[in-house]
């Protein structure tokens, strides 16, 4: 190309992003690490390698943050320990569900033929898009039901009455919302692209699961079983329910109304 710059073009026998590929660029690398000169292998293979690294270095800090200020947001919300380490675990359910049937269908070729792609490794963008939007979809209508939830326990102190009374309060908002989400995501699983098409129906699983078996199965058998453990916390995080007023007192006289103005009778 110059004096001072050359580029040289070889044609492997193995397919782009496969492992024997990722191997022979690794080797590649390697080789050329040993060299004075700046030697920068290139190549979609490449590509994909860096990414993974920088995926791998960047992702526990993500995941951190966002558990994290989940559980702080979800605990000044219903002021309990266990109830946002139990909300995280739901989320976590519905997409590990989604992420387990993206790989048996784009991976495996489950259904290739029917939605007309060739089965082939997942696009590195793929799971932190598709967690990042089913995380907060599914905490959406976590923060749903456990707002109807909680005021049901405020008022009755009754955790059976409180699940019940939730459930049935946000029952069909959740299930009103996930059906517009269910319906949207869906056509993007007949996109001509690839990427589109895995995101589509990664998203449609995982609001579909989570709005039917997790939020009206599993989180509602989950807090029945905790009983009265769900809204346990230590002592220095417990805050005065100030929101409701106490009994009113009750008075031993009779208030009588007449022209002449206000008698009462003790």
């Amino acid at each position: 190309m110059s004096d001072s710059i050359a580029m040289i073009n070889i044609a492997i026998e193995y397919g782009s992003g496969s492992d024997e590929a990722e191997q022979l660029i690794r080797e590649i690398r390697e080789i050329t690490g040993e060299s004075d000169e700046e030697i920068l292998v290139g190549s979609w293979t490449s590509y994909e390698i860096d990414m993974k690294e920088h995926l791998s270095e960047r992702i526990p800090i993500v995941l951190a943050f966002v558990l994290i200020v989940t559980m702080i947001l979800v605990w000044f919300q219903v002021k309990s320990v266990l109830v946002p380490i139990k909300a995280i675990m739901m989320n976590i359910l519905s997409i590990s569900a989604s992420f387990g049937l993206i790989v048996i269908v784009f991976q495996e070729g489950l259904f290739s033929e029917f939605l007309n792609f060739t089965p082939q490794p997942l696009d590195l963008m793929v799971p932190p898009l598709v967690f990042g939007i089913a995380f907060g979809l599914s905490m959406d209508y976590e923060v749903l039901m456990l707002s109807r939830i909680h005021e049901s326990w405020v008022e009755t102190e009754d955790n059976t009455q409180a699940v019940s009374e939730g459930l049935q309060a946000s029952g069909r908002l959740i299930t009103g919302a996930a059906a517009i989400m269910i319906a949207v995501f869906s056509g993007f699983i007949f996109a001509d692209v690839l990427i589109i098409k895995s995101i589509g129906l990664a998203l449609t699983v995982a609001v579909l699961v989570d709005a039917t078996i997790v939020r009206a199965i599993v989180v509602p058998s989950t807090m029945r079983l905790m009983g009265e453990l769900n809204w346990w916390a230590p002592s220095f995080l417990q805050t005065k329910n100030t929101g409701m007023p106490d009994k009113i007192p009750s008075t031993s006289g009779t208030v009588i109304l007449s022209s002449q103005g206000i008698e009462s009778e003790e």
